[in-house]
């Protein structure tokens, strides 16, 4: 028996965001967005200029401090799904630096289901002779001889993952009394 790779790849990630992850931002507003439910959260957080920017450290401290919703949808939309669409499917000029983080949970929305799509797109287009070619410069040396499948499935890990704690976040919040909105 033959397995479709790529069928099977992007239909456990079309499956998570039609049934778990999409619904469940039906109404999220910039309250519930950059809700701190604890001191010393990380967040999305506006410069000076007007630009917004990412808490964080490198290497991440251990335990990692608690994060809010924008910092969790900042981190799949610009780092799960907008950096990689870029360097597997774009031009690869995208950096951390230039990175532009979401702003408002409307923008991240937008965002969110732009890059989804793009990557859905970008890996449909995968035959299995690519699915196993190694990803090379596109990503950091330590993986680039892992085949795009591996990276591919660890997108999908890190998309339920890191959405599951959106989906939590959210629970909390209504459950402290936020927004009815936030049921999803």
């Amino acid at each position: 028996m033959s397995l479709n790779w790529t069928a099977e790849i992007l239909g456990q990630l079309e499956f998570y965001w039609e049934t778990s992850m999409w619904p469940r931002l039906r109404g999220l507003d910039d309250e519930e967005f950059f809700w701190e439910p604890v001191e010393h959260c990380w967040s999305v957080r506006r410069r000076p200029d007007g630009s917004f920017t990412v808490d964080g450290e490198w290497p991440e401290p251990a335990p990692p401090p608690v994060t809010t919703i924008a910092w969790r949808l900042g981190h799949i939309i610009v780092d799960v799904l907008e950096t990689r669409v870029n360097h597997h499917f774009g031009d690869r000029s995208m950096t951390v630096r230039s990175a532009v983080w979401p702003s408002s949970a409307q923008e991240a929305l937008i965002r969110l289901h732009d890059a989804y799509e793009q990557w859905r797109t970008g890996v449909a287009a995968l035959d299995a002779e690519a699915l196993a070619a190694p990803v090379g410069a596109a990503e950091p040396p330590e993986w680039a001889e892992f085949p795009f499948a591996m990276l591919a499935l660890h997108i999908n890990r890190e998309f339920i993952h890191h959405s599951a704690e959106v989906a939590l976040l959210r629970d909390l919040y209504r459950a402290k009394g936020g927004s009815p909105a936030a049921i999803g």
